[in-house]
């Protein structure tokens, strides 16, 4: 049966950030292949009138956007609220005409807050999907916590990226029966192993030097000041080694000054950030991925790397443990400067087998995971004629 369904997240491709969240672009994309799928983008405000404007090709999906605007700073609790009258505001005829026959809500807090609220006064079951920060932080804070519980426990389905956040969803009241684990995919044909020499010489680096890799956000909560302080002391054992960060964010100026202040800065490059079909060669040329966070679902950057045959150092956050083993990686506790520095020095002397990597990572299918996600919203799809308005008297 082919459904007609309705995403609304923050986490997708916009004209004002393309490279936004290609994990949910690649699973909306292919789900797109068997499904009507209309997808409505929050866009912040703060970025639709600071950014500039950039084309956005994206295939099998009916696209478009409104303006989240909120109170900056303050009110954060208010925000589901904002979020929800921003949609109304915008998006009012587009959403009565409409009719989907489900919704899938990706990520908790203010998106599925707010569209748990429209789909009971719809009528339309709804999924949401939990991604990590959503119920790792968010939901720890007290006011947003009864918001997030409010629309999991009305979804339809709950789909987490990773077992930790499916635990975390049913003790905020998930039907446990209605809570799916489904990990990310891979593009086989994007993230595979090669040899290294050939992907440095594509990308103009040194095939004599060991390169670390970080690919991210530059932001504190991904870890990447931490990476910055543990490099004097990978240095100090690996000299050969050069830093490769891969992204942007706020902390790009204070990575920078670290750098320079470490006394590092001629073996850190920050490159910005880097189309997600381009990314397998810059994994295929390093010796090792770092991804330091401090809270996670199961970070798709972790996924390619394997798929490429490289290496990973990581946190044991989220569901991180539950992709990575031994002979893939080392993961080291979260905020533990020491640890991470004697992790990196380990994993860099150390002979990794590449193959057994790639083929661990190679059951993280995309094709698996959308027939997966497909039968959630067909199931949900069902009950639609059972969906009433629990606040209605």
């Amino acid at each position: 049966m082919r459904l007609k369904i309705l995403v609304l997240t923050n986490l997708f491709p916009t004209p004002w950030d393309p490279l936004r969240s290609a994990f949910n672009r690649q699973q909306f994309e292919r789900l797109g292949k068997h499904h009507d799928v209309d997808v409505l983008t929050a866009v912040d405000f703060r970025e639709r009138f600071t950014r500039e404007r950039s084309p956005l090709r994206l295939s099998d999906l009916r696209t478009d956007h409104f303006i989240f605007f909120y109170p900056p700073l303050i009110g954060r609790s208010l925000h589901g609220v904002c979020w929800l009258l921003s949609l109304l505001a915008q998006k009012f005829r587009r959403l009565r005409h409409a009719n989907p026959d489900c919704m899938l809500v990706s990520w908790a807090y203010p998106d599925a807050a707010a569209a748990s609220w429209l789909a009971r006064r719809l009528g339309v079951p709804y999924v949401v999907k939990v991604h990590g920060t959503d119920l790792n932080v968010k939901a720890e804070q007290a006011l947003l916590r009864p918001q997030i519980r409010y629309a999991l426990q009305g979804a339809q389905a709950v789909v987490a990226v990773s077992q930790a956040l499916a635990d975390k969803a049913v003790a905020l009241g998930a039907e446990p029966s209605r809570v799916h684990v489904l990990y990310n995919g891979v593009e086989q044909n994007l993230f595979s192993p090669g040899p290294r020499s050939e992907a440095r010489e594509r990308l103009k680096l040194p095939q004599n030097e060991r390169l670390l890799l970080y690919v991210g956000n530059l932001k504190d909560s991904k870890g990447c000041l931490d990476l910055i302080e543990t490099f004097p002391h990978v240095l100090s054992t690996r000299p050969d080694t050069r830093l490769l960060f891969i992204g942007t964010g706020p902390c790009k100026d204070a990575l920078l000054q670290r750098a320079a202040a470490l006394g590092c800065a001629d073996r850190v490059q920050l490159l910005g950030a880097i189309e997600h079909f381009a990314l397998g060669d810059w994994f295929r040329a390093a010796d090792l991925l770092c991804l330091p966070s401090h809270n996670e679902g199961v970070p798709n950057v972790v996924l390619e790397a394997m798929a490429c045959g490289t290496p990973v150092v990581a946190t044991r956050v989220g569901g991180i443990p539950e992709v990575l083993p031994d002979h893939a990686g080392i993961l080291v506790p979260v905020r533990d400067r020491v640890a991470l520095r004697s992790a990196l020095v380990a994993a860099l002397a150390e002979s990794w087998d590449a193959e057994r990597i790639a083929a661990h990572a190679s059951r993280f299918r995309w094709d698996e995971n959308i027939r997966q996600l497909g039968g959630i919203l067909q199931a949900a799809a069902m009950t639609r004629a059972d969906v009433v308005d629990y606040s209605s008297p």
